[in-house]
């Protein structure tokens, strides 16, 4: 009972965020609104998207709302595993399910049809398509990763409730701008960026993040004092810990970056093999 009690009270949030919450109940309710909409007009989507959809959203849960939270804030490693999760693994699986029919599906007509839904849409577009730019894309997807882990600039992040919220929102929201450029289920020819271009950002986003990650591991000095200034966790030596986030930082996310080629070759095969088939 203990334990089943140890695991409940992890769960539970460590420092409740309303805008946490509420971005993952939304996302989720809107998802199982649109699915059932889609039903009832004969649209069946299968397990695997809504599988990873709905695993997406419990990853940004899971690292934003429970215990894991409070680990984040006293361990290094924690840290870099809980940027992962937000900045690749959740935005990740969550483009990877092409979920925009379904949620757009979801949302209801009085409210998609509200002016100020579609003036701010609007206003959002040119932003949106500057950010999506193959040369833009990439940039900040791994800038954001260097800036806030720059010394300085971590320790007022980790000190800071503003900055903090501030650091692992950004963190999301480029996440997701980022593979969902790169996963786009639209195929080169219906609007969405050709496989070798996708295929190419892949790649470039990998040497900085290796390049970082071996830096942190391969360190000689604890580069984060923040950790010491707080007290860690657990009982773990600072250089160790930081060579762990490192290797968080390097490893797994090259990975993600290796599977997403793999996928878009796997679509660009398909999609020849179709054509072979009907040529």
């Amino acid at each position: 009972m203990g334990e089943f009690d140890s695991s409940l009270a992890f769960l539970l949030p460590w420092e409740f965020s309303p805008s946490w919450t509420l971005a993952c109940l939304a996302g989720a309710g809107l998802y199982v609104r649109g699915l059932l909409h889609r039903r009832r007009c004969g649209l069946h989507e299968g397990f695997w998207r809504p599988f990873a959809f709905f695993l997406g959203i419990v990853a940004i849960y899971t690292v934003s709302q429970t215990h894991f939270d409070y680990l984040a804030q006293y361990m290094f490693f924690v840290h870099r595993g809980q940027h992962l999760v937000l900045h690749h693994l959740a935005p990740f699986l969550i483009a990877l399910s092409a979920p925009l029919a379904i949620l757009t599906a979801g949302i209801p007509h009085r409210v998609r049809n509200l002016p100020t839904v579609t003036f701010a849409a609007q206003m959002l577009k040119p932003g949106y398509r500057l950010l999506q730019q193959p040369v833009i894309a990439p940039l900040l997807f791994v800038g954001l990763i260097y800036f806030w882990l720059i010394p300085q600039v971590h320790f007022d992040a980790m000190l800071s409730h503003r900055l903090y919220q501030l650091m692992n929102w950004s963190m999301l929201v480029d996440g997701l701008l980022f593979w969902w450029l790169i996963l786009d289920s639209r195929s080169p020819a219906s609007g969405g960026l050709s496989y070798g271009v996708r295929i190419t950002l892949l790649l470039a986003v990998v040497p900085p993040q290796m390049l970082l990650g071996a830096y942190l591991t391969f360190s000689h000095n604890v580069l984060f004092d923040v950790y010491a200034v707080c007290g860690r966790a657990w009982p773990l030596a600072p250089l160790t810990d930081q060579r762990l986030g490192g290797l968080i930082t390097w490893i797994p996310a090259t990975m993600m970056s290796v599977l997403a080629v793999l996928i878009i070759i796997g679509r660009l095969l398909g999609k020849r093999s179709t054509m072979y088939r009907y040529g």
